[in-house]
């Protein structure tokens, strides 16, 4: 991987860039020519709002099935609480981070509207889980980009446990480690490993600004001919 000098300061610099110039298919089609082949996550992880866009860091929960929410005669003391250590995980977030859960079976919700207002008040960045979320009409009424597979009102309590977090995940195969960048809007989440973004997003950047040229040029009467040949870019 070549040596890229970026474009921005920092991550915020970085975030806004690409909320105000990018889309998720531009930093993917980027990954592709780096060889980064298998980066998107599955399409049925959808924004609960169309307009819903998520970019931040990884934050990966690991969370796993249960079948009650208390175990008394256990070998294992997280067994004995509720939601495992889902509260110590959702108060671990740092601003710009994104929740990003996986592990556990699509038969109830792991994430709701109360996970939403902590999140929020920590200045993260939004939700992706390998599941249903849950409190729908909250989430939209709090504008808190949240992606998951839909609406469904089961409860994670007597179901699931989180078991631990900022550790390496996996969602269909894509591993997740903690520090890379989670980018989704309408068409998909993408995973840009923290190695990869400096060269990802400058690429990305640079297409965006360069295709803004060309439409000009295209707007102002140039043939697509001339515009290939002076930009290099369609």
């Amino acid at each position: 991987m070549k040596t890229t000098k970026p474009l921005w300061k920092n991550d915020k610099e970085l975030f806004e860039i690409a909320k105000k110039e990018l889309f998720v298919a531009l930093v993917g089609d980027i990954l592709d020519k780096m060889g980064y082949l298998h980066q998107f996550l599955p399409p049925n992880l959808k924004p609960l709002n169309d307009d819903f866009i998520v970019i931040g860091r990884a934050m990966p929960v690991l969370e796993a099935d249960v079948f009650e929410e208390v175990t008394e005669n256990t070998k294992n003391p997280l067994m004995q609480k509720p939601f495992g250590i889902m509260f110590e995980a959702l108060d671990s977030l740092k601003e710009d981070e994104v929740y990003i859960c996986s592990g556990s079976s699509p038969n109830y919700a792991l994430w709701g509207g109360l996970m939403s207002t902590r999140a929020m008040k920590l200045g993260a960045a939004g939700a992706v889980v390998n599941g249903y979320s849950r409190d729908t009409k909250e989430i939209l009424s709090l504008e808190y980009p949240t992606f998951s597979f839909g609406g469904y009102a089961q409860d994670q309590g007597p179901r699931g446990k989180v078991i631990d977090y900022r550790v390496p995940i996996e969602i269909a195969g894509i591993r997740i480690n903690p520090g890379d960048v989670v980018y989704g809007d309408i068409d998909g989440v993408l995973i840009v490993p923290k190695e990869a973004v400096d060269e990802a997003f400058t690429g990305a950047i640079e297409k965006a600004r360069g295709e803004q040229l060309v439409k000009e040029a295209l707007q102002a009467g140039m043939s697509t001919v001339e515009a290939f040949e002076k930009f290099g870019i369609m």
